[in-house]
């Protein structure tokens, strides 16, 4: 039973996802009562309602860019989360691995498909167990998988992950499970919990049709010891440097107004001067839009904040919702709004934002954990 007293902090589950690692490094599990969502929607829902202090989310990957469910609710374009603001930020190492189901002790029968190919003879003595790729016209210089597969792997017919994974893993996968079905859902401990389920003996623990243990998922080591899963391959991200940045989530103080005309107000108060020099050690993510039809009118928008001399450190764009072809920008920069001080540079930015662009949202400022 959850205690009532400590603060709630909601982040997507379920438990051992990054995300949760993410949030185990932010908030002390003693002083806060953390609950996993199902999805990156829930947890935003969670802090507009109040029903959590604070939320943590996925927001981008160092190897596979955005989390596009992310930036579309910060878009938010039905307008269910008009008072969500950013107020910090988490990075964590990703090491994915291929979990699964080990057919030395499952009897399972290979995939016709791979059968022949990564059975555990040829991961041993192949070529293919050293990620031996051939070149084509296409891709002359093919890139090498960093590890590969310590189990047999031939009777793998389907992987779960979330989306990100994909991308993150693209080499080891296009090298050692090509053709294999992919499905996506909501995070990768989700995916490692399904896999546990599908047992080798036909059975499903939530009672839904089984593969045989002839799943695999894309997960994490802590997730294959909470489901007792084996570990097939390790360490098959792309990149050993993968790593995920999480957003955390707050909703934003009665005196706070984050409409899309006017810039809102943060929560700290402070007027010590030397915080306006201080840009490096804080960031602010701004959403915007502007009339496509104008000429040069995103030109215009972006040239507010050289004029400031705010450095933008990322720029994204999902659906404006407007209309076809018509988007909405996403920017982060470096620097943070000061409430009551009309003069710092970030807001004299907004102010002059407003007037250049359709609309805008500031959509909240927080330290920078990269600040050296």
């Amino acid at each position: 039973m959850a205690d009532e007293t400590k603060p709630v902090v909601t982040f997507l589950g379920p438990i051992a996802s990054y995300t949760h690692q993410a949030c185990l490094e932010t908030f002390a599990p003693e002083i806060h009562t953390l609950t996993p969502c199902i999805t990156i929607e829930d947890v935003f829902s969670s802090v507009q309602s109040s029903s959590a202090f604070r939320g943590i989310v996925p927001f981008e990957n160092s190897t596979n860019g955005s989390v596009v469910f992310t930036l579309d609710l910060f878009a938010d374009l039905a307008a269910k989360y008009p008072d969500i603001l950013v107020c910090g930020e988490s990075y964590i190492a990703v090491q994915h691995c291929l979990l699964g189901h080990d057919p030395r002790t499952f009897d399972i029968s290979p995939n016709p498909k791979l059968s022949g190919k990564i059975g555990l003879a040829s991961v041993i003595e192949s070529p293919l167990s050293s990620g031996a790729v051939t070149p084509t016209t296409k891709d002359p210089a093919p890139r090498k998988p960093r590890t590969a597969p310590i189990a047999d792997i031939s009777h793998i017919w389907k992987i779960y992950s979330h989306p990100q994974a994909w991308g993150q893993c693209k080499t080891f996968l296009d090298t050692y499970l090509k053709g294999v079905e992919r499905q996506d859902v909501s995070s990768t401990s989700r995916a490692a919990q399904l896999v546990a389920e599908d047992r080798a003996d036909g059975g499903r623990a939530d009672g839904g049709r089984a593969d045989g243990g002839r799943t695999a998922a894309i997960s994490s080591l802590i997730a294959a010891r909470m489901h007792g899963l084996d570990v097939l391959a390790k360490g098959i991200e792309d990149r050993s440097d993968n790593t995920t940045r999480f957003f955390v989530l707050r909703r934003a103080t009665p005196s706070e107004a984050t409409s899309m005309d006017a810039p809102a107000q943060q929560e700290t108060q402070s007027t010590d001067e030397d915080e306006k020099e201080r840009k490096e050690e804080f960031k602010t993510l701004v959403s915007f839009t502007v009339d496509h039809a104008n000429p040069g009118a995103l030109a215009h928008s972006l040239a507010v904040f050289e004029r400031y001399g705010l450095n933008l450190t990322s720029i994204n764009t999902r659906p404006s919702g407007v209309e076809n072809w018509n988007y909405s920008f996403f920017v982060e920069i470096k620097g943070r709004k000061m409430a009551g001080d009309e003069d710092g540079d970030v807001n004299k930015a907004l102010q002059e934002l407003g007037k250049v662009a359709r609309g805008y949202r500031w959509l909240g400022s927080w330290e920078n954990r990269l600040a050296s």
